[in-house]
């Protein structure tokens, strides 16, 4: 058993888990301060239920959420103990901010965006959802500048045994147990050159996964003709904020494209299966890539990937046979011959390209799905047959909705593999190797072990939360039932 790819699976098990929660807590916080501020606006009891039964919803994610992150701070000091020690002056300072301006805004009004509805007046209790919303889109800053700084490290120096080097010296593997990364720019380490790109990525796929979350569970609703006027106003609201977030996402995914291609230009390589070095590189849209004979199949757009990164589709790209550069090989292997550069680029720098290559494209895919799915609502919408069920049409379309909760937590999974295994083999990228931030003491069957046991815990932790979701959605909203048309809350996105 291989230590290193362990130590990466239980990781990757324990935080895609985790994953599944704080995008919907996001997503769902920012819907809540909608509807919230609906409320404050008509002063209608009927969109206070609404709000109450959404609350509810979201107290039941953030509870699970909570429980499965505080897993990952322990596995960075049990698994990762070298890593921790060349990364905790960077890590260190961007989870105490989390734990200032997250933390502490989540638990301090999370207690009055529970239980203080008639304790509270209307206007503090929305400014309780706010900070609730705030304070976790605060944690997704601090954790994505913490992840981001790992992609583009900048704002720091090295230190080896107390003797400050250059960042951009080669930092020699034997020198590694003993080196930290030392922050003395706090705000370049924060807004280091992919920080924002990803912050905003991670955010609308955050307001998507909320927004489809609604999507399907009013939908479900109006299919079994439950909760009316509730599933109406709250698939109209859910399909406004779906709309707008994945056409934004759309633009975030060509600027963060941009990012990759200046910064990681062998994950940008990885991403497109490219291998060779072109003048006028195609965008795929499928394929396949066979990394034995270093060729990728697929049907592609011509030039549309040089245009995406540079506005021209005349534009060089390099390919993985030329990823690392020959000065990079030649620093990092100085006794090397330049015939031998192409097998060590191979060996030691390359990603798993095939797996690269997927996980990429069917992020994109499921994009471009929920950007389809969304304007097809808003031209049932403009028809004025979003909720007719007595049309296919309507019907096929809702049954779609209620499935497409899916989607998006399969599209940020993906983009996270994505993002993570394209930055292979680094850790650190261009710093420290994956295979050098592993714990010395650890051995691979107490790493088993304990994957075994989380896989457990989390196996019934995920069947805990699917029951109680089912019960609340089953349980529904405590709205009596109002057959009123359509029509009032179309006048209320009128005015």
């Amino acid at each position: 058993m291989d230590l290193e790819f362990l130590s990466r699976l239980q990781f990757a098990v324990t935080i895609a888990f985790h994953y599944i929660f704080p995008p919907l807590s996001i997503g769902l916080g920012t819907y809540l301060v909608i509807n919230e501020a609906v409320y404050l606006k008509t002063r209608d009891e009927f969109y206070r239920q609404a709000t109450k039964y959404w609350v509810r919803i979201f107290a039941l994610i953030f509870a699970i959420g909570v429980a499965t992150g505080i897993v990952m701070e322990f596995e960075f000091g049990t698994n990762w103990a070298t890593y921790s020690r060349f990364v905790g002056d960077v890590f260190g300072s961007a989870l105490a901010a989390e734990g200032i301006f997250a933390f502490f805004l989540e638990s301090g009004f999370l207690a009055v965006l529970l239980f203080g509805w008639d304790k509270v007046g209307p206007k503090m209790h929305f400014f309780s959802t706010l900070m609730v919303c705030l304070g976790s889109h605060f944690s997704a800053i601090w954790i994505v500048v913490a992840n981001s700084w790992m992609q583009t490290p900048a704002g720091f120096v090295l230190e080896v045994n107390g003797q400050r080097l250059n960042p951009e010296a080669s930092l020699r593997p034997e020198d590694v147990e003993h080196t930290r990364a030392v922050i003395y720019d706090f705000w370049a380490m924060v807004f280091n050159p992919s920080s924002v790109e990803r912050l905003t990525h991670v955010i609308l796929g955050s307001w998507l996964a909320g927004a489809f979350l609604v999507l399907s569970i009013s939908a479900f609703y109006l299919l079994r003709g439950k909760h009316i006027r509730f599933a109406r106003f709250s698939f109209a609201t859910g399909l406004v904020l779906a709309t707008v977030s994945s056409l934004l996402q759309l633009v975030s995914g060509h600027s963060s494209a941009e990012v990759v291609a200046e910064h990681q230009p062998v994950k940008l390589a990885a991403m497109e299966g490219q291998y060779e070095t072109v003048d006028s590189a195609s965008l795929s849209i499928v394929g396949w890539v066979d990394e034995d004979n270093q060729q990728t199949y697929s049907v592609a757009i011509p030039g549309m990937l040089s245009w995406l990164i540079s506005g021209e589709t005349q534009h060089e790209v390099k390919g993985l046979k030329d990823l690392p550069g020959d000065d990079f090989i030649a620093e990092r292997h100085p006794e090397a011959a330049p015939e031998d550069y192409p097998q060590l680029r191979e060996e030691h720098y390359w990603p798993k390209v095939h797996y690269v290559f997927q996980f990429y494209h069917l992020m994109v895919a499921i994009g471009m799905a929920l950007i389809a799915l969304s304007l097809w609502g808003c031209w049932l919408w403009w028809r004025g047959t979003l909720f007719d069920l007595s049309r296919k049409g309507t019907r096929i379309f809702l049954g779609v909705t209620v499935v497409s909760v899916l989607g998006p937590q399969i599209a940020n999974q993906v983009g996270w593999f994505t993002a993570e295994m394209g930055r292979q083999p680094w850790i650190v990228y261009e710093l420290m190797r994956t295979s050098e931030g592993l714990s010395k003491v650890v051995v691979p069957e107490q790493v088993l072990g304990s994957l075994l046991m989380f896989g457990f815990i989390y196996a019934l932790l995920f069947a805990l939360f699917v029951f109680l979701l089912t019960l609340k959605i089953t349980h529904g909203p405590d709205i009596e039932e109002d057959e009123t048309e359509y029509a009032h809350t179309k006048q209320l996105f009128k005015q």
